[in-house]
């Protein structure tokens, strides 16, 4: 028997590759007692794969009130992140949100107070904080190797990589495209290694230019008529202290060089790269020493469907393991918090015009 039982609300892809694959691996942690799922085969096809004593619904009010749970997955919508979280964390239980916190600012707000206000545990679904790239980064940070990082960019690019399944393209359920999918990502590993959360203003720019051309899609082609979020955005952010982050997110931008998930960060001591070309992470610190310029050597990790998985389990097993020992998890809802509201603000810059002042 597992010290939690757990209940998870969605299982899609993100829910089944990465939380139940990773719940599975962690079974001396954890129980999954309920499966929800809007679609009541794909419940049941879970619970035969991953838990055959857990029971299934396709309304996630009666994971939330079951008094039996202690842990709530959320993998949903976007657009129902809040909702579902709030409700759980008044009902008394722990909380793994799959990333983006929310599609607004007040509504990661609102999570952030209602976890604070019932003394429950929310993290959200940064599962790239856990690769042995970017840990490595992370150590290189953490020993001052890098100094004060004052500039850094957070790159989430795709040359064409459309996900044409699930709701990716509805704005209505998801609150926005590659910017709020992949972005995120990249935003959250760049603030993560700054260690700086300040923020002063935002700019943004949002484009669909490449809404009607499909071709070229590994994933197929979409309906221009259906897709109904961005193609690609970029924001400037500005730190209170001066330092800056430039973020690039596209599903499909006509560059030659991918890279998503990664980051540039410029510091005063060294630098460091994290890059992904299609073959796997590469991570270098680049420095100056005895008057000669030097860069590390590479240090790799894959970004394969089976990297994801494990990746879901270290996530999995850092937050149930925090919850054990009274710990925080590495991914705090704090920190998700400025992600969502930078954002939310780069949207809203692009659309007025104008920098958004924090």
């Amino acid at each position: 028997m597992g010290t939690f039982r757990v209940g998870i609300i969605g299982v899609g892809f993100i829910g089944t590759l990465k939380h139940l694959e990773g719940l599975a691996a962690n079974a001396d942690l954890c129980d999954i007692v309920a499966i929800c799922d809007l679609v009541p085969e794909r419940a049941e096809k879970a619970k035969a794969t991953f838990a055959p004593e857990a029971y299934t619904t396709t309304d996630w009010h009666d994971v939330v009130n079951d008094g039996s749970i202690d842990v709530v997955y959320v993998c949903t919508w976007n657009v129902s992140h809040c909702e579902i979280t709030c409700a759980a964390l008044e009902a008394g239980k722990h909380v793994m949100c799959e990333k983006p916190m929310a599609v607004t600012g007040a509504e990661a707000r609102q999570m952030l107070d209602t976890a604070k206000r019932t003394g429950r545990t929310l993290t959200i679904g940064y599962q790239n904080r856990f690769r042995e790239d970017a840990q490595f980064v992370r150590g290189a940070v953490d020993a001052g190797e890098l100094g004060e990082i004052y500039v850094a960019k957070a790159h989430a690019v795709r040359r064409r990589g459309v996900p044409t399944w699930g709701v990716f393209t509805d704005k209505e359920k998801q609150g926005g495209g590659p910017l709020i999918d992949i972005g995120t990502h990249a935003l959250d590993l760049a603030l993560w290694y700054m260690g700086n959360y300040e923020v002063d203003s935002v700019t943004g720019s949002v484009y669909t230019k490449l809404r009607g051309k499909p071709e070229g899609n590994p994933g197929g082609g979409w309906d221009p008529e259906t897709f109904s979020v961005e193609d690609s955005a970029f924001g400037y952010i500005r730190m209170k202290n001066g330092a800056a982050i430039f973020l690039e997110a596209a599903w499909a931008l006509n560059v030659k060089d991918p890279r998503e998930a990664a980051v540039t960060l410029i510091g005063t001591e060294g630098g460091a790269e994290i890059e992904n070309h299609g073959k796997g992470y590469e991570a270098t610190v680049n420095k100056v020493l005895a008057n000669r310029m030097i860069v590390s050597a590479p240090n790799a990790s894959s970004p394969d469907s089976e990297g994801f998985t494990a990746l879901g389990t270290l996530e999995t097993r850092q937050f149930l393991e925090a919850l054990r020992d009274g710990r925080q998890p590495l991914v705090l809802p704090e920190q998700a918090c400025v992600v969502t509201e930078v954002l939310e603000a780069i949207y809203a810059s692009a659309e007025s015009g104008q920098p958004v002042r924090f």
